[in-house]
């Protein structure tokens, strides 16, 4: 075998080698995008209400270990900062556990946690490549952006007795 056809050979067997991890990896990023149905969506019946100045909402909280470490710290009233005209977020008093993944878009209303200690609430719809473990969700996001203003608030979270 002449020294150009094995130099084309390897290449070609490379090349091949290349296209076909990537198309693992690949495949691989398609099954682990949330889906509505994963994991990652998956809500509770706990819900809390946030009040922020005169106005009220309630929010479904999420199946995480992250929630089960907030539960007992409420009440709790957060200094919440606009940050990038589109969420507001507050220190915790302590960190939670983390189970983090990239939502892709982030909804208004979404309640997310960046890192291990900052509450984040989402006001506006928009895509994001940043992780986050999933706290909750708004129920009604109605008014929520005119509720948080653009500067700086206080929010106060407590947990809303469940009715049977």
């Amino acid at each position: 075998m002449k020294l150009p056809l094995k130099i084309s050979s390897l290449t070609l067997v490379l090349l091949f080698g290349l296209i076909s991890q990537a198309c693992t990896s690949c495949q691989g990023a398609e099954d682990a995008r949330p889906t509505p149905d994963s994991e990652e969506m998956k809500l509770t019946e706990t819900k809390i209400s946030i009040q922020v100045g005169n106005t009220t909402f309630t929010a479904t909280l999420a199946d995480k270990p992250a929630v089960a470490a907030l539960l007992p710290l409420l009440p709790l009233t957060l200094d919440m900062a606009d940050l990038n005209r589109n969420e507001k977020t507050g220190q915790l008093p302590q960190n939670l556990p983390t189970q983090t993944y990239s939502p892709g878009t982030i909804q208004n209303g979404d309640i997310l946690l960046w890192g291990a200690n900052d509450f984040v609430i989402f006001y506006e719809t928009f895509s994001s490549s940043y992780s986050y473990t999933r706290l909750g969700k708004i129920d009604d996001p109605s008014g929520l952006k005119e509720a948080l203003g653009t500067g700086d608030v206080k929010a106060t979270l407590t947990l809303v007795a469940e009715t049977n």
